[in-house]
């Protein structure tokens, strides 16, 4: 099996370490330190489960790495319309992307069935931009319930979690999607099939939904806000219009606003990723965890004047911090 990380960040290190642990042909694409210390170094993995250190291929040109079997997409969902350039040398006819993101995918609706089937939500594939670079019926969808970060170049840290839960859009458990799941537990990880791979996207859309613009417009770790009454109200009301919109596009994720608030007040004193990104100067990804949901709700019908209410300020900051850049 072959391949390919592109955006051998944290999260994507950390799998394509557990690749190549399992024997897989593992190449990873990053930039500046980090490839530095990769090729130096390999990817050195910190974790309470046992550390290791995983000697792949690092790159900065995918050109020289040629097809592969499987592209692991670790790069941030505002990249993909851009990244044509990087993904186009590893593609063959039958190679597959698993796209390792939070909240509405590209693909969302492609052999979804029923009246919405085929649709495009332009919030997160504006004129088709990210389809026509990753083609709908190349995706494997991805649910990370990993938590990683970036110690230093070449050193993830891995702080809680194994699983990255992969399904096909259309609800089938094809042969790609056992064989990566296959070497992905045979490198350690958690890696199930669902066939219903929707519901794990909206059970942990309603998390990143609202914890994520809230902590960058209040400053907030997820402990604060869940003991803030104001805030964790907000959240509950958040929580709530989400899963009316996924109920409306007929999936019932299998759990309650009360047990997923509480699931994050047990994280402590966690930082977002969006806050993280707004800390460190880089673009907010709000456009797949908000501006989608307040699109699918026009398209359903269902109101959330909550969540159209905390995207239109949090779109104004990110805004801002595109115009400073």
């Amino acid at each position: 099996m072959k391949v390919a990380v592109l955006g051998a960040g944290a999260i994507g290190a950390y799998v394509g370490a557990a690749l190549h642990r399992a024997g897989a042909d593992v190449h990873l694409v990053a930039r500046g330190p980090h490839l530095a210390a990769m090729r130096q170094h390999g990817v050195q993995v910190r974790s309470p489960r046992g550390d290791f250190t995983a000697r792949a291929h690092a790159t900065d040109d995918p050109s020289g790495i040629g097809p592969v079997d499987y592209v692991f997409l670790g790069l941030k969902a505002n990249s993909y319309a851009a990244c044509g350039p990087l993904i186009e040398p590893l593609l063959h006819s039958s190679t597959a992307v698993i796209a390792a993101q939070n909240g509405i995918p590209w693909w969302y609706f492609h052999r979804h069935g029923g009246p919405h089937d085929g649709q495009r939500v332009e919030s997160v594939d504006p004129g088709g931009a990210v389809s026509a670079v990753l083609a709908p019926r190349r995706a494997i969808g991805c649910v990370v319930y990993a938590a990683t970060e970036l110690k230093g170049p070449g050193v993830v840290r891995h702080l809680e979690g194994t699983r990255f839960s992969i399904g096909e859009p259309d609800r089938s458990v094809s042969d790609r999607c056992l064989a990566f799941s296959q070497a992905m537990q045979a490198g350690g990880l958690k890696c199930p099939v669902e066939p219903e791979l929707r519901s794990d996207i909206w059970i942990k859309l309603l998390g990143n939904i609202s914890f994520n613009p809230i902590s960058a417009l209040s400053r907030a770790t997820m402990r604060q806000m869940c003991l803030h009454g104001g805030t964790r109200r907000v959240i509950e009301i958040m929580m709530t219009e989400t899963l009316a919109v996924a109920g409306a596009l007929g999936c019932r994720p299998d759990i309650s606003v009360e047990r997923r608030l509480a699931g994050a007040e047990r994280v402590g004193d966690h930082r977002t990723s969006t806050l993280q990104d707004l800390e460190r100067g880089k673009p907010l990804e709000l456009d797949v965890l908000l501006a989608a949901v307040v699109e699918l709700a026009e398209i359903t019908g269902v109101p959330v004047p909550t969540l159209r209410t905390v995207h239109a300020i949090s779109d104004l900051l990110a805004d801002r911090m595109r115009s400073a850049a």
